[in-house]
């Protein structure tokens, strides 16, 4: 217990991992190792800049006195500078190089997007976790037919299997859209204050070229490709939209996927994990609630909430910046990464356990196959010499008496029975025509394409993570 509030994100839902990697004393790390990549690069570029100021740089590169910028942010207002006197009081020689010609976007910006950058690469690798997982699971139930919905309502037969295709197909957009993002991903670099570099060409005594060198040399050693061509004071804020829209599509996709999986449990088909002392309800004893899939649901819910907030900064960025989007962004970017890593994690623990209830849909599927399979006992009796409207108006007859003693009377659907019975399909095998692995199409043979034409690929490509191992809380 505590006297102030937590963030869940971080008590309960996150991994450790990625709630580290938005730390204060990470972002803080990394401003440093920023710095004294400005500083090794402006030397490289002919600043009297020493040997000696860049070691002692090197030396105090993780070792941070939060405490010492906790108190000059309070004196100074500014939490840039704040960090640039702190790591000056440690490094008195170089004191003076620290944040030499930059503003504080320098380390902000560029900051951000080595975060952006760790944050991405840490949810693909979960993403292809759960893809593989699910891939599994569709293999395992590939001709396993079961009721389809439309609207639903009873539709032409599925698979179990080709319906979790479905679920890991959503997913493998959402990794090729993480992956150009990725590739998309560049440095702000080295700037200056409104983006036209007048402090750097200063710093280098108007030579036009060093100071691009300076840029690309800064964003080849942070491991970008290059540099955003234009910026104002910071990289362009359509970029965070972006990244949002990304996180929003994994949001979105698995938010379905948990829809699905809390309707099949109510259907008590397909069910997520259930430990053996987990209790379901407070009240009622026998309760098992998809509670894993309803927490996806709602941080996924969460995190497209989020979506909107990114796009709003980007649109009322006047001019060459404003500082609205600061405080948003602390909260927006952090906790859609922490959000989208909690529901990834979900995922692969109930995609590893998924139960299925084989008879309980074999049930459901009985229960509405015989409306289904008359069109082909129909085409069947008329290839074996039949009138095509008498059957039709023969079955219909039979299809509204089937269906009035399962609305009225709650009875099993008795169709079939009643065409056996009837001597005008004598000569026709209804029980073969009515065979629901026949009603399933090509399903079995998509789920076999899919996991070699999609899977296959992406698994040869970034390999198969190991499995996460990670609480479930409540």
């Amino acid at each position: 217990m505590t006297e102030v509030y937590e963030n869940p994100l971080i008590s309960r839902y996150a991994s450790r991992e990625m709630a580290e990697l938005w730390s204060s004393e990470h972002r803080s790390r990394l401003w440093r190792k920023l710095w004294i990549v400005l500083a090794e690069c402006e030397q490289e570029l002919g600043l009297p800049i020493s040997d000696s100021q860049l070691s002692q740089l090197r030396q105090f590169e993780t070792e941070i006195d939060l405490a010492a910028v906790a108190d000059y942010e309070r004196r100074l207002r500014h939490d840039v500078m704040a960090h640039v006197h702190a790591y000056g009081d440690q490094c008195p020689d170089a004191r003076g190089i620290i944040h030499w010609g930059a503003t504080s976007c320098y380390v902000t910006d560029n900051g951000d997007l080595l975060l952006v950058r760790d944050g991405l690469e840490m949810l693909r690798t979960r993403l292809i976790g759960v893809i593989a997982t699910l891939a599994d699971f569709a293999k395992r139930y590939r001709d396993l037919p079961c009721l389809a919905f439309t609207h639903l309502q009873p539709a032409q037969p599925t698979t179990v299997g080709k319906r979790a295709c479905l679920w890991a197909y959503d997913l493998v957009l959402d990794l090729h859209e993480v992956q150009h993002r990725l590739d998309s991903l560049l440095a702000r670099s080295a700037k200056g204050t409104t983006g036209t570099q007048a402090s750097f060409l200063q710093l280098f005594e108007g030579d036009h070229d060093k100071v691009r060198q300076l840029e690309r040399r800064i964003a080849e050693r942070l491991g970008f490709s290059g540099s955003y061509a234009v910026t104002g004071q910071t990289y362009p804020r359509k970029v965070d939209a972006q990244i949002m829209d990304a996180l929003s599509g994994i949001a979105q996709s698995i938010h379905k996927t948990a829809t699905d999986l809390r309707l099949l449990s109510s259907r008590k088909e397909i069910e997520e994990p259930f430990e053996k002392e987990q209790i379901g309800s407070s009240a009622m004893a026998y309760k098992r609630n998809p509670m894993r899939s309803e927490r996806m649901c709602s941080l996924a819910r969460f995190v497209i909430s989020l979506q909107s907030s990114a796009a709003q900064t980007a649109a009322v960025q006047w001019m060459e910046r404003t500082l609205d989007d600061s405080a948003n962004r602390r909260l927006v970017i952090p906790q859609a990464f922490l959000a989208i890593d909690a529901c990834l994690i979900l995922m692969q623990n109930v995609a590893s356990g998924m139960v299925v209830y084989e008879k309980q849909i074999a049930k459901h599927l009985a229960e509405e196959l015989p409306f289904m399979a008359t069109e082909s006992i129909m085409m069947a009796a008329v290839a074996a010499g039949a009138d095509r409207q008498e059957i039709h108006e023969n079955i219909r007859q039979h299809s509204v008496a089937a269906g009035m003693i399962v609305k009225q009377e709650a009875a099993d659907n008795d169709l079939l029975d009643r065409l056996k019975a009837d001597a005008i399909y004598a000569k026709i095998d209804i029980d073969s025509l009515a065979d629901p692995k026949e009603f399933v199409g090509r399903a079995p043979q998509q789920v076999d394409e899919f996991i070699e034409e999609v899977i296959d690929p992406i698994l040869a490509r970034y390999g198969r993570p190991a499995a996460i191992e990670a609480e479930v809380k409540v």
